[in-house]
């Protein structure tokens, strides 16, 4: 059983990605628990409205195989979403908190930059200290940096490693289409058949961005902090380490920064 003080700081996290649902289950300031899901139907998300309690929530749409064990009143939901349309959808649920760029503390934002960026950013730099730059290696592929002021340095975006392969496959007329995939080695660098010729453009080419990018961070902030997150971060830091070990060896790799990022937010309203 869990004590009475627990079971009031329980809440769940959501992010709503360009590709996938990502969730975390907090007890007060601890990552109990993360998962990804697809997107949910509607009529789903209606059904979890619907829940009487946290662990029926739980059961029927998120299977972890451990649970609390005492029965579990619905939880604060908060929100970090780069899908509008989700956004509207999720409000359905009780006691939902969407999170925006103004709850944020970082210094010097722009209003158009994504809470997702902005949340991994500020949970990367509180866990791990400032200056920091973040690398999220999902759906697209960007940068956000901040300086030892918590002031935003700035950042860049671009398509990530399915995006590139895919447009490739479907916006020309002869090459084929590349499936994302887990490559268990770095393709040939100068290949001889139009597979790998693809592969090898689009894999060396990020590694070689990736690379200059933070060469140019350390450059403006030697003692500045480097951390991962995304989707294909392994695979990428994997070729990064085979390629530029160097460069390897500067990198904090954490898939839940932006989970962290909400945690600190969550903990300051509290107070």
């Amino acid at each position: 059983m869990k004590p009475q003080r627990d079971i009031e700081e329980i809440w769940l996290g959501l992010e709503i990605g360009n590709s996938r649902l990502h969730w975390a289950l907090f007890v007060g300031e601890t990552l109990y628990s993360a998962w990804d899901t697809d997107y949910l139907p509607e009529s789903v998300i209606q059904q979890l409205a619907e829940s009487q309690t946290l662990n029926d929530l739980l059961k029927k749409n998120f299977p972890q195989g451990e649970f609390f064990t005492n029965t579990l009143p619905l939880c604060r939901l908060f929100v970090a979403s780069v899908v509008p349309s989700q956004t509207a959808i999720w409000q359905t649920y009780p006691n939902t908190h969407v999170i925006t760029l103004d709850q944020v503390s970082l210094k010097g934002v722009y209003p158009t930059l994504g809470i997702d960026r902005a949340l991994a950013l500020w949970g990367a730099g509180k866990m791990w200290g400032f200056p920091m730059l973040v690398i999220d290696a999902g759906t697209a592929l960007t940068f956000t940096a901040a300086d030892a002021n918590e002031c935003l340095v700035g950042g860049a975006i671009l398509p990530g490693l399915g995006l590139q392969f895919a447009s490739l496959g479907q916006q020309t007329g002869q090459l084929p289409l590349v499936e994302m995939q887990n490559f268990p080695s770095l393709p040939p660098r100068f290949a001889i058949n139009t597979i790998d010729a693809i592969q090898s453009g689009v894999v060396y080419t990020i590694l070689a961005g990736i690379k200059d990018f933070i060469e140019a961070w350390l450059q403006l902030l030697p003692h500045g902090k480097i951390a991962i997150k995304g989707g294909d971060r392994t695979l990428l830091l994997n070729h990064i380490q085979a390629l530029y070990p160097e460069i390897a060896a500067h990198l904090i790799v954490e898939q839940n920064l932006i989970f962290l990022g909400m945690r600190e937010i969550v903990m300051e309203n509290k107070k």
